[in-house]
């Protein structure tokens, strides 16, 4: 070293650049990227030399406070194993129960206050609960005397029957199409729904169709009706939770094993998943035991595609963190604290988002929607913690080898700076308003596509995958008979005007003149109330038949003093849409806020927000558009269901959000230490990888829905899925990315970070600290070491840089400091880019926090 540089004040008389070029002269502690300065840094992170352990304050700063000491110590670790296997031990039995817990009945869909949710409850003063199931027969050629002598057999077979909720004695037919040469005729066999009612519809349909037989000798039978329709829906919902958790699972396996190449370690992210399921469907089945939570077939569902996707992410992130921190930390337990500690903050709030944006649903008006909400929080909230303790400490527990067989190495280097994400982060900087304006116009053509939406139901006959039986009885019974006969409208009015209200019922457009009726094992009134049915001309879930609702409705409320309601199927769909397009109007804009407060807070800044959820909110346009389009051309879908635009916009936005929270949180640490531009190609570098390994396990558990044979499901899971994948090739990579090197450090406004953008990362002083500090003890006199800092101030441009805007390695550590540091001048050939963790390490607060 030259000799002008051999004390301390030989440092500062020497002032200028010059001095400070020798290679020679930086030393072990400057040079990161030799192999003896890595080990030296990292056994002083490690607190693997005897100084070390002073480096961090007192008991370190990182591995004895926090999270990090509670989840990933030494000890700490196997006691976080005890507690969720005790967990588990506890919740498999509860969680194997919440299939019987479901409750899939009509009031758990309907609106709470709807007109058709009030008759159903008024009519069960009447009657109990029913559905009727049709047994309809059929030959084009026309009814031969046999046929004609089976169904007449048939019918009194059925009269027989008392089991299985079956009303056999209330069974009306057979009733023909027409008096002479019959081609179709049908049986209507009620059947009791109380509350065992979902569970046992498909057997006691299974029962119905033991008694009849199945077609033969040219004679088509079928069991249609409401009641043959809810028990092809029940077998499509039957073992949901296994057909998902299996579908998930291999979508998992699959993925991680491509994305890590090592069979040990998807094991961990995939154990902890399986848990936090376990547990989250267990405390949910106490919960709609005990205080009434309503859970039914589709949340179910959702909850097993939900907590994979969002746990595997998390997972994944925290997975990426950790292997960054082992080739910098030679103790695996620091590595994992350093991971939690930087990692946590956007798993958290990934986790508050999509917890919080699924408990705005509880303001919907569907009870099906509102009931959702608490499911899936309480899925996601269980996924946290699970991702956060039980993961991390199998990953300790198991060490480095469970990365076989590519291990991170301590000191080895880290391949994302050479990664296709940082050439792709260097190609877009050299022109980014281009980039962003060509993806803008791409995406907004791509919404185009929503003129094809078709979101005002789906029905029966199109809700299924396939053709079961009971949509091919319900297309032979349109056929034969008045289209709308199988699921009547229910009217309840005062007993003094039930007169006025058949007549008014009677001679409304689309309903079957002289229909109006008291059905069959029904009181004639209670009270000075009283019940009736009419059969509409239209099927009753078609819009015509809705429209004649509402021209019934209408119809009956000027009776005065009726108190009338119309109820029934049909009516139950009306009184659907209408609370659908209440909760689209509602949830939409609340969700986005929630959103919104939760970037702000976390970013600290208001323009960032404000541009992310642009980017989500084009997003979801154009998945909606590109899936509207796919499923009229590729999978000729009739249409979609109501609240299909709802489920799509609050995953794709709470989840999508996601991928710009991993992304952003990492450009604001690094903009701090190297300036926004810098920050932004980075961020996207270091979590390239991990974000698109997410986004293609999210995208698979979504497109997992697919695998059940309901329409409404399909569609949710592809658009999910699709919108997904969009949000991590396309928004987040290229979109974000652009916008925020073209905006620039104003994108942290209004965050101090807007003015000073890192100023201190891009300057830096030399520091000559004794060996009390801890540091390895020099060559030079007194056995001074000379250390490369940043001013933790950042208004600070003027050198030498004061002494009291330097926090370096000393502080917290020794009480006795240097009275005068030796400041020199900032480095002429200083590559900040190569020295960030290193530096960061004698800054405690760094740049921009």
């Amino acid at each position: 070293m030259s000799s002008t540089r051999g004390t301390p004040g030989a440092a500062g008389a020497a002032g200028g650049p010059g001095g400070h070029g020798a290679p020679e002269a930086r030393g072990a502690l400057e040079t990161p990227g030799a192999p003896g300065a890595r080990a030296a840094h990292g056994a002083s992170e490690a607190g693997g030399a005897p100084g070390a352990g002073g480096a961090h304050g007192s008991g370190g700063e990182y591995g004895k406070r926090g999270i990090g000491h509670l989840v990933c110590g030494r000890r700490a670790k196997w006691l976080v194993l005890a507690l969720w296997l005790v967990v588990l031990f506890l919740a498999a039995p509860l969680a194997q129960k919440l299939t019987d817990a479901q409750d899939n009945d009509a009031a758990s869909w309907l609106p709470g206050s709807a007109e058709s949710t009030q008759v159903l409850e008024s009519s069960e003063d009447f009657r109990p609960e029913q559905i009727p199931a049709i047994v309809v027969y059929a030959r084009e050629s026309g009814l031969t005397a046999a046929d004609r002598e089976r169904i007449t057999a048939d019918a009194a077979r059925l009269r027989q029957l008392s089991g299985h909720g079956i009303r056999g004695a209330e069974t009306r037919g057979p009733v023909y199409d027409r008096e002479t040469d019959p081609r179709a005729a049908r049986i209507l066999v009620p059947i009791t729904m109380d509350e065992q009612g979902w569970q046992r519809i498909a057997p006691t349909v299974d029962s119905l169709r033991d008694e009849v037989g199945g077609s033969d000798g040219g004679l088509a039978v079928h069991i249609t009706g409401p009641g043959g329709t809810s028990a092809d829906f029940a077998e499509a919902f039957e073992g949901i939770d296994s057909t998902l958790l299996f579908a998930a699972m291999g979508v998992v396996v699959v993925i991680l094993l491509f994305t890590y190449r090592s069979p040990a370690l998807l094991l961990v992210p995939l154990l902890s998943v399986i848990c936090a399921l376990f547990t989250a469907q267990a405390l949910i089945y106490l919960l709609a035991e005990h205080t009434g939570l309503t859970v039914n077939g589709q949340s179910a569902g959702i909850l097993t595609v939900l907590v994979f996707g969002a746990g595997t992410d998390y997972a994944l992130l925290l997975v990426a963190r950790y292997r960054e921190e082992l080739r910098r930390h030679e103790d695996r337990h620091r590595a994992m604290a350093r991971a939690l500690h930087r990692a946590g903050p956007a798993v958290l709030a990934s986790g508050a988002t999509v917890v919080l944006s699924m408990l705005v649903l509880l303001v919907a008006e569907m009870n099906s929607t509102s009931g959702l909400g608490p499911v899936a929080a309480i899925g996601v909230a269980v996924a946290l913690p699970a991702m956060m303790s039980l993961c991390p400490a199998l990953l300790v527990v198991f060490g480095r080898w469970i990365f076989w067989p590519v291990i991170p190495r301590h000191g080895s280097p880290d391949p994302t700076e050479r990664g296709v994400w940082a050439r792709m982060g260097r190609r877009i900087a050299r022109g980014p308003r281009m980039v962003w304006g060509v993806t803008a116009a791409v995406l907004v053509v791509c919404s185009l596509g929503l003129v094809q939406l078709r979101a005002e139901g789906i029905g029966n006959a199109d809700a299924f995958t396939g053709k079961p039986d009971s949509i091919v009885g319900q297309e032979i019974s349109a056929r034969h008979f008045p289209a709308g006969s199988g699921d009547p409208l229910v009217v309840v009015g005062a007993r003094a005007r039930a007169g006025e209200l058949r007549r008014a019922v009677s001679s409304t457009e689309g309903v079957v003149p002289g229909s109006p009726g008291l059905p069959p094992g029904s009181r004639p009134y209670v009270g000075d109330m009283v019940l009736f049915e009419a059969t509409m001309t239209a099927p009753a879930d078609s819009e015509a038949a809705k429209e004649t609702v509402e021209r019934v409705r209408d119809a009956v409320h000027v009776v005065p003093d009726a108190d009338a309601q119309v109820g029934g199927g049909t009516a139950a769909l009306l009184d659907m849409d209408r609370a659908t397009t209440h909760d689209n109007l509602v949830i939409i804009p609340l969700v986005l806020l929630v959103v919104l407060l939760i970037l702000c807070a976390l970013l600290r800044a208001l323009i960032a927000p404000l541009l992310l959820i642009g980017t989500v909110v084009l997003s979801f346009a154009a998945a909606l558009g590109l899936s509207a389009l796919a499923f009229r051309y590729v999978f000729d879908y009739a249409g979609e269901s109501t609240d299909f635009p709802l489920f799509v916009f609050v995953f794709l936005v709470a989840l999508g959000i996601d991928y710009n929270i991993f992304l952003t949180t990492r450009i604001r640490e690094e903009a701090g230490l190297r300036g926004t531009r810098r920050g932004v190609v980075t961020g996207l570098a270091t979590t390239g990888t991990v974000i698109t390994s997410a986004g293609l396990v999210l995208a698979g558990t979504f497109a997992a829905l697919g695998t059940l044979p309901m329409v409404a499901f399909a569609e949710i899971g592809f658009a999910v899925a699709l919108g997904v994948l969009l949000d991590t090739f396309i928004v987040r990579s290229v979109l974000v990315t652009s916008l925020f090197l073209d905006v620039g450090p104003r994108v942290w406004w209004p965050h101090r970070l807007a003015r000073e953008d890192g100023a201190g990362a891009v300057r830096e002083a030399e520091v000559w600290v004794p060996p009390s500090c801890g540091q390895p003890r020099s060559s030079e006199p007194g056995g001074y070491a000379r250390l490369n800092c940043w001013p933790t101030r950042p208004a600070s441009r003027s050198w030498p840089i004061p002494w009291r805007h330097i926090e370096w390695c000393c502080q917290g550590m020794e009480r006795g400091k240097p009275a005068a540091p030796s400041l020199g001048m900032p480095s002429a050939g200083a590559d900040p880019l190569r020295l960030p963790y290193l530096l960061a390490r004698f800054s405690p607060r760094p740049i921009g926090s």
